[in-house]
């Protein structure tokens, strides 16, 4: 579904755990990206040619993260399944993974590796945590790519923030010996490992998870909530459902 620029994939949280069950280790690389406010808000200030547009567009799963984001479409009769990443990532390593399987963590913290091995001792987990500053730094986006696609994972967790992460993934896209699965998840790594707590489920289901986010942590994410994030107001009013004449013919 076209919303902002971007083509929602309609599938809720189950479909896509059944799409991911399907994918083995050996599958031709394809990534998840899971959009919310603010990586709209951002978007909205580039060129339609940017990179950082370019690698959301050829994700293979495009999925709203955001509960907010998904009312304000509703109002212009777009319906968007909320599939938030921090719920898919849980799902994953509980329901989708298997004994064996591999696992690539592209980002996160020393220790966290023991953190998730504990959570699934039957999983091998690997990690490569790139510097500071990927969004500008080329070399270092590629050797997180790099690492990427010589582990040889099933699946890879690139937890670098946005939009680094998408261009990580969108790189690995160009390389013909890239293999298996990537999400994009953001902080979902932090609530994995306990280093974050995700809001209270009543706070989530009024779609109040960013005020939980912005309380616990408002030097950091002030800016983010209270001045980036009221422009999605805007783009919402001036957003106009395309025609079906409009929209690019499928595959």
């Amino acid at each position: 579904m076209d919303y902002l620029g971007l083509r929602f994939d309609q599938l809720d949280e189950d479909a896509v755990v059944a799409r991911l069950r399907a994918r083995t280790a050996d599958a031709p690389f394809a990534y998840l990206v899971t959009p919310n406010v603010d990586h709209v808000v951002r978007l909205s200030r580039l060129p339609d040619d940017a990179g950082e547009w370019r690698a959301y567009r050829r994700a293979g799963w495009l999925l709203c993260d955001s509960r907010i984001l998904a009312l304000l479409a509703s109002f212009r009769g777009v319906r968007l399944p909320v599939v938030p990443g921090s719920d898919l990532t849980a799902r994953l390593l509980r329901d989708v993974v298997e004994p064996g399987d591999r696992i690539a963590l592209i980002g996160g913290q020393e220790g966290d590796l023991a953190i998730l091995s504990g959570l699934r001792p039957d999983i091998a987990f690997v990690q490569h945590v790139p510097p500071m500053g990927l969004r500008d730094d080329p070399a270092a986006r590629a050797a997180a790519a790099r690492f990427a696609i010589d582990s040889g994972a099933r699946f890879i967790l690139i937890a670098t923030g946005s939009p680094q992460q998408e261009l990580i993934a969108a790189e690995m896209l160009d390389q013909p010996d890239a293999r298996g699965t990537a999400l994009c998840i953001g902080a979902s790594i932090d609530f994995l490992v306990g280093r974050e707590k995700r809001a209270p489920r009543w706070m989530r289901r009024l779609a109040l998870e960013w005020l939980h986010r912005l309380l616990s942590d408002p030097a950091r994410l002030w800016r983010r909530y209270l001045v980036e994030g009221p422009r999605i107001l805007w783009l919402a009013w001036r957003f106009r459902r395309p025609s079906s004449s409009d929209r690019p013919d499928g595959p």
